[in-house]
């Protein structure tokens, strides 16, 4: 029956293991370990010949329930929930490699994405190749004989540009390679990554899967092979593990996702159609509009816009400051994907610790803002920014 299910409903009854009490609500099973009959029974369940669980390191009933109903919704057949969006980021890519072995990674990344493939993978002799990932031209000039891993986000932060999923898949299939993609900007209502080819899909939870700024966490999801051949002794080896505290409060954010994502999505449509309009705005990116660099792509493999809206103020950083200043319902915060509005200025913060000429490659300029919708009323978020670029001269 549960395979029949539509998101919403998955969202909210996917993977709940009950308890002999019978609780509506999940439980969380905050403890360390587990206690077992017999000595037999500890040996048995130590060489995987029954099912159980054995540390909270490896798992708990708690965190499962969250990887199932993660797993329905992204329809995947495995996943392992993790401690933050970066732990998921680096348990992906690196419980793959081996020294020698080569990366191809698209340049517009998170700034600590960036960081892991770029400086931290060559520490331990993975090399790194960053390209403009818009054009499979590039994705297939950097493959080499050692080449292993393509690693992209898309719609990518903060400029929102968007990689053909597809097309990378079938460069990757081509040589061997396994598709890693960061997903959290479509969030996996609006795109199914495993769908188009690609292997291994990531997340920080932290974003829309919680959505309301209480706990930091992350998920790995791929088929059962590559995570028992991969992901699982690193995962156990390494302690990335959630708190089961975080996977009950992921568990009750993700019941909402679609109602508050739908939301975000039309009120950043909305202020993306109305920045476009006003002149201290240079220029505006969203996937919802018609103008937007790739949407050809978009309307491949994207069945919604996004909760992000990236713009441009033309009168450079003092503008963008001005600009967050003066917003009253919209908070200045790094974060995304929560239910309150807040906006951030990439280049001093998300990305302060790349080079000028590093931005620029991205499309990251000194008046570039990105803005994260949340589920206030459309016309009071407008307003808001009306009266705060009444401020801003143009």
């Amino acid at each position: 029956m549960s395979k029949s299910w539509r998101p919403a409903t998955q969202l909210v009854h996917g993977g709940t293991t009950r308890s002999q009490h019978g609780e509506t609500a999940e439980a969380i099973f905050l403890t360390q370990g587990f206690v077992y009959d017999t000595s037999a029974a500890a040996e048995a369940r130590f060489k995987g010949e029954t099912d159980g669980f054995i540390y909270a390191r490896y798992g708990s009933p708690t965190n499962d329930m969250f990887e199932k109903r993660m797993c329905m919704l992204e329809g995947a057949e495995d996943a392992r929930a993790t401690a933050s969006g970066m732990a998921a980021v680096s348990a992906a890519i690196l419980c793959q490699l081996k020294a020698g072995d080569h990366i191809v990674a698209a340049r517009a990344l998170f700034g600590s994405c960036r960081w892991v493939v770029e400086t931290l993978a060559p520490k331990y002799g993975i090399e790194c190749t960053l390209i403009d990932g818009r054009d499979l031209a590039n994705w297939e000039g950097a493959i080499r004989k050692n080449t292993k891993v393509f690693f992209l986000e898309s719609p990518t932060n903060p400029t929102l540009e968007v990689i053909d999923i597809a097309g990378v898949a079938k460069l990757a299939n081509q040589i061997g390679a396994k598709v890693v993609v960061d997903n959290v900007f479509a969030t996996p209502l609006f795109q199914k990554p495993l769908e188009l080819g690609a292997h291994v899909v990531v997340y920080s939870a932290t974003k829309h899967i919680d959505g309301q700024g209480r706990c930091l966490g992350g998920v790995v999801l791929s088929d059962k092979q590559w995570i028992d051949e991969n992901l699982h002794d690193y995962f156990r080896h390494t302690g990335p593990a959630m708190s089961p505290f975080n996977a009950w409060t992921l568990l009750k954010g993700i019941e909402t996702l679609p109602l508050r994502v739908k939301q975000q999505t039309e009120n950043a449509s909305r202020i993306a159609d109305f920045l476009a309009d006003q002149k201290q705005v240079a220029r505006v990116i969203y996937p919802g509009r018609k103008d937007h660099p790739q949407a050809d792509i978009i309307a491949k493999q994207m069945t919604g816009g996004s909760t992000l809206v990236c713009f441009e103020m033309k009168g450079g950083k003092d503008a963008a400051f001005a600009l967050q200043d003066a917003l009253e319902v919209v908070k200045i915060s790094n974060n995304l994907g929560d239910a309150k509005s807040l906006i951030t200025h990439p280049a001093t913060t998300t990305h302060k610790n790349l080079t000028d000429e590093a931005r620029a490659e991205l499309g990251i300029s000194a008046g570039t803002v990105r803005l994260s919708a949340g589920i206030e009323d459309s016309d009071d978020l407008i307003e808001d920014f009306a009266r705060a670029l009444s401020k801003v001269t143009a």
